[in-house]
């Protein structure tokens, strides 16, 4: 388990992986969730929601600027 990441940080890694998001309109939160245990990527937009959980690898991807597979996939499918 990735421990200590900061939300934000990895929250900011992924509007610059994904610059696309803002101009899509899509708000982006990134939260730890304590009831899996794992990190969550909140995407919303116009009334819809979509919550992405991240696996270790994935979030070491993100914060090295390489693209997260699965968030990548529910990003396209929310435009």
């Amino acid at each position: 388990m990735v421990k200590g990441v900061d939300p934000e940080v990895l929250c900011n890694k992924i509007k610059e992986i994904f610059p696309d998001i803002g101009e899509c309109a899509i708000d982006v939160k990134v939260y730890f969730d304590e009831e899996v245990n794992r990190y969550a990527v909140l995407l919303e937009k116009g009334g819809k929601t979509a919550k992405v959980y991240l696996e270790d690898d994935e979030i070491t991807d993100c914060l090295e600027g390489r693209k997260c597979v699965s968030l990548a996939l529910q990003i396209g499918q929310f435009k």
